[in-house]
């Protein structure tokens, strides 16, 4: 039984546990607790996944800023992270689908992230060039990726531009 739900302050250090656990380096655990301390974090899109009341996963959502013709927030997914011994049983899955939920309820308009495509296509996530979306990064186009919501209008076109929080990862 996985149980998902919004991160408390007795979490943090869980959380940046499993994240380096899971990515085997500090980095994504900076990360999260930057955008906490930013106008970015919000608070209902940083989840944890429970296995017997323990946090063995957590996913991120936060803004991150589309400049094309306006300068437009929208939500950027990461990082997403699974404690090694419980990866691959669906967790990812849920705590994406959760997210996405929870972001579509709040009226955002488009969820961007930088994956692998076979997983996130999974949840309607496309090419972000579909949506004349532009990486920041030198990345392979299908990788860039974007998942409109319903509140999505055409006018959510331009560069991805991350915080600064994300020069470290």
């Amino acid at each position: 039984m996985i149980d998902i739900r919004c991160e408390t302050l007795p979490d943090y250090t869980v959380i940046a546990e499993v994240n380096t656990l899971a990515f085997g380096q500090e980095n994504e655990a900076k990360l999260v607790e930057e955008i906490r301390c930013s106008d970015r974090y919000i608070p209902e899109l940083s989840l944890v996944a429970e296995v017997e009341n323990v946090i063995v996963g957590h996913i991120l959502f936060s803004y991150i800023d589309l400049v094309g013709e306006e300068k437009l927030q929208v939500i950027g997914l990461a990082p997403l992270a699974i404690h090694p011994q419980f990866q691959r049983q669906g967790i990812g899955s849920k705590l994406v689908q959760a997210g996405l939920e929870i972001a579509d309820t709040k009226k955002e308009a488009v969820v961007i992230v930088l994956g692998h495509p076979h997983f996130y296509n999974r949840f309607g996530f496309q090419a972000s060039i579909n949506y004349e979306i532009t990486s920041p990064f030198p990345v392979p186009e299908d990788v860039f990726m974007v998942k409109a919501l319903q509140s999505y209008e055409k006018k959510y076109t331009g560069k991805v531009v991350y915080p600064t929080a994300f020069e470290g990862v």
